[in-house]
């Protein structure tokens, strides 16, 4: 089976997957026991008044019609919030929430591949020494303290900060100064023109930059810890089997030096099983990014999924969770395409 037989033979599975997401959230959301209408007209609104909005939501048709809508909606990118931005088309609420988050995912995977796989690589290279114990110990303890606890015990040790407290540094004014912690990044530091006849970026305000990125830090680090005590772990188990391999003794016995075994030897096959922990990150974000976006106040995509879930608003619902799905079916495409990339012996005969 050649590559692209096999990234056709994907893409059409994905066609099931899609529907049955679909249809569970359709169940989950049409039949259980959330009104959309009792939570966008409030508890006293008259029965003329819910009926009419039932009847302008399409909600008094049969199920299999409403099901047949909502999956037209989806596959169509149409459709309407009902509760969390009544009557605004899904796509343009997820376009203006979709920055926040994406600035929030992108520092979120940067930390982990520059801080877990480093500390990972070198307590392998250097076992059983105090580095090792240490960074061990960490990544142990860093993967077993919970999301949202560490939301909560950073807010609240920042906040201690303020005016120079209990910890010798004023978080607030260390560099950039920011008058909360906590809210949505702003995003403009990027200068837009028409040099030629297309819009551009063409200049960076460096202020409001470093002002975006001291606000996204802390949530950033608490939803990459997870990925970074991970990538630390398995990076070291990694490199030690790695390390021990027939073929590096090979290496030495032919006379070349450290830093070629490492870098051309041991770095490229301790990877591979980094692969799909680097690429299941996007799982943890799409799913750590609710709780992170709730607690640090951030308007993005994951605070919006959670007030339409527990609202009821079954379309932007749907349109989010579809959006979930199709970056969570490509990452996994791209995962068995870095396979064939970092180890050629992996290829598409079965």
């Amino acid at each position: 089976m050649s590559r692209w037989e096999y990234f056709l033979k994907r893409l059409l599975l994905t066609v099931p997957v899609l529907f049955l997401v679909i249809t569970f959230l359709f169940i989950m959301l049409r039949l259980g026991p959330l009104d959309p209408v009792a939570a966008r007209l409030g508890p006293e609104a008259s029965g003329a008044d819910a009926q009419a909005m039932r009847e302008r939501l399409g909600l008094d048709a049969p199920l299999w019609e409403q099901y047949v809508m909502f999956a037209t909606d989806l596959l169509t990118l149409d459709g309407q919030s009902w509760v969390v931005q009544a009557d605004r088309p899904v796509t343009s609420v997820i376009a203006g929430a979709a920055p926040p988050t994406l600035w929030l995912g992108f520092w979120a995977i940067l930390l982990p591949l520059f801080i877990g796989i480093p500390l990972g690589f070198y307590a392998g290279l250097n076992p059983n020494s105090w580095g090792d114990y240490v960074a061990s110990v960490s990544g142990i303890v860093w993967q077993a303290m919970p999301n949202f606890w560490l939301c909560v015990m950073l807010l609240a040790g920042l906040r201690q900060t303020q005016g120079g407290g209990w910890f010798g540094f004023d978080w607030y004014a260390l560099g950039p100064e920011l008058r909360s912690i906590t809210g949505t990044p702003d995003l403009d530091f990027l200068r837009w023109g028409e040099p030629v006849g297309l819009p551009m970026p063409t200049a960076v305000d460096w202020g409001a930059l470093a002002v975006d990125i001291k606000l996204i830090l802390p949530p950033a680090i608490v939803l990459g810890s997870a990925s970074i005590a991970a990538e630390l772990r398995i990076g070291r188990t990694a490199m030690l089997e790695t390390a021990n391999a027939n073929y590096v003794e090979t290496a030495k016995a032919k006379g070349l030096t450290d830093r070629v075994i490492v870098w051309k030897h041991v770095f490229r096959n301790a990877l591979i099983p980094l692969v799909p922990v680097i690429s299941n990150e996007a799982f943890l974000l799409i799913g750590g990014s609710v709780i992170v976006e709730v607690i640090f106040n951030i308007n993005g995509l994951g605070r919006i999924f959670f007030q339409a879930v527990i609202q009821g608003d079954l379309p932007l619902a749907g349109a989010l969770l579809f959006m979930f799905t199709l970056i969570i079916i490509f990452l996994n495409i791209l995962q068995d395409l870095l396979y064939t990339i970092i180890d050629p012996r992996v290829g598409y005969e079965r």
